[in-house]
């Protein structure tokens, strides 16, 4: 890992706000004080503003927890500071009114607001990989056309408009905001490369990690275009290393097997090429579910999606993260369970240790 970090750019901290019913004491036990509602969700962000983080994740899901755009347009009124990335879910929006939803949001958020592109299905239909993904760059496409206040005339596979307006109200800065976006199939990461500005990752091995780095960027370089990376993980902090494992294995000391697989299967994303990645790492991990120094993967046994944490002393967090960053990584989108109480811990043993600020 390296040890000098003096050269390298701040990085943008993010935390995660549980919209969609995935906040707990025990992992897959359910706690009707963590499941997701306005005022559970408002707390958290509320947490991750007071504690100085530079950013919170939005999530989105159809079927589970509360709707992500009515919760980012309450919470940019409530908040002051912190950036809002609000996931959207383009298979089920029209582009041009989801650019109005934004612009909206951004103006009431004093331009704060991000958006995490989620190339999803719209519940019930089922696109092949390449057109799912064809609309999604098509997406980002009209988005950062419409939100930097051009006439839109597009004509694709989805949508055609000719000499379309933009938004009657515009972003606070004019232009589009950050699209954030992931995917590790080869069709999703050809759509990255055309339309997103942040590549996020999920959690793996290091060699892994630096492997799809130099793939994107290559990628990006056959369009001319330039990407920055995020990395998206779950967080354990504790005193010592032994306090931070022992929390990873209370963590899961009520699971129920038959309970983890149908959370996982759950998500309308469980048969995606990542969740498959982060199921393999989980599965290639020791007996301990240790990836790697300080990478456990025991979170993805009750979760789609990201499914492994960085577990240790503030030290050893710090020196992951940092490590991270000498590798390319500028934005961390990091959660913990319960949500806010391991925000709280978070900014006052690591956050105070790192240069970050928002992108």
């Amino acid at each position: 890992m390296t040890s000098d970090t003096s050269t390298l750019p701040p990085c943008e901290i993010a935390w995660f706000s549980a919209l969609c019913d995935d906040d707990y004491e025990f992992l897959g036990v359910p706690d009707p004080l963590l499941k997701s509602s306005w005022e559970h969700c408002r707390d958290i962000v509320i947490q991750a503003e007071t504690g100085g983080f530079d950013n919170v994740l939005l999530p989105s899901g159809y079927d589970l927890g509360i709707d992500t755009t009515a919760f980012a347009a309450a919470i940019a009124a409530a908040t002051r500071k912190i950036n809002l990335l609000l996931a959207v879910r383009v298979g089920e929006m029209w582009p041009p009114q989801l650019a109005r939803q934004i612009a909206t949001i951004d103006r009431m958020s004093g331009g704060r607001l991000k958006v995490n592109i989620i190339s999803s299905d719209m519940p019930g239909e089922k696109l092949a990989s390449p057109a799912r993904y064809q609309r999604t760059a098509e997406a980002m496409s009209i988005l950062k056309t419409m939100l930097s206040g051009e006439t839109l005339t597009h004509a694709g596979d989805f949508w055609t408009f000719d000499k379309l307006a933009p938004p009657g109200v515009a972003t606070v800065s004019g232009k589009a905001p950050p699209l954030y976006f992931g995917g590790l199939s080869d069709d999703a990461r050809d759509a990255a490369a055309k339309g997103c500005d942040v590549y996020l990752m999920w959690p793996d091995r290091r060699e892994t990690v630096a492997a799809i780095i130099a793939d994107m960027q290559a990628r990006a370089a056959s369009h001319g275009r330039t990407l920055r990376f995020g990395y998206r993980a779950h967080v354990i902090v504790r005193e010592t290393e032994a306090e931070a494992r022992a929390y990873a294995d209370r963590l899961l000391s009520k699971l129920d097997a038959e309970q983890g697989a149908a959370i996982r299967a759950r998500s309308l994303d469980s048969t995606s090429t990542g969740v498959a990645a982060q199921a393999a790492l989980r599965e290639g991990a020791g007996d301990d579910g240790y990836a790697e120094p300080n990478l456990w993967t025991g979170v993805g046994r009750a979760r789609s999606g990201c499914g492994a944490a960085i577990v240790g002393n503030p030290d050893q967090v710090l020196a992951k993260l940092n490590d991270y960053r000498s590798m390319g990584i500028e934005a961390f989108i990091l959660s913990g369970y319960p949500h806010a109480a391991e925000a709280d811990l978070f900014a006052r043993h690591v956050l105070p240790r790192i240069n970050h600020a928002p992108l």
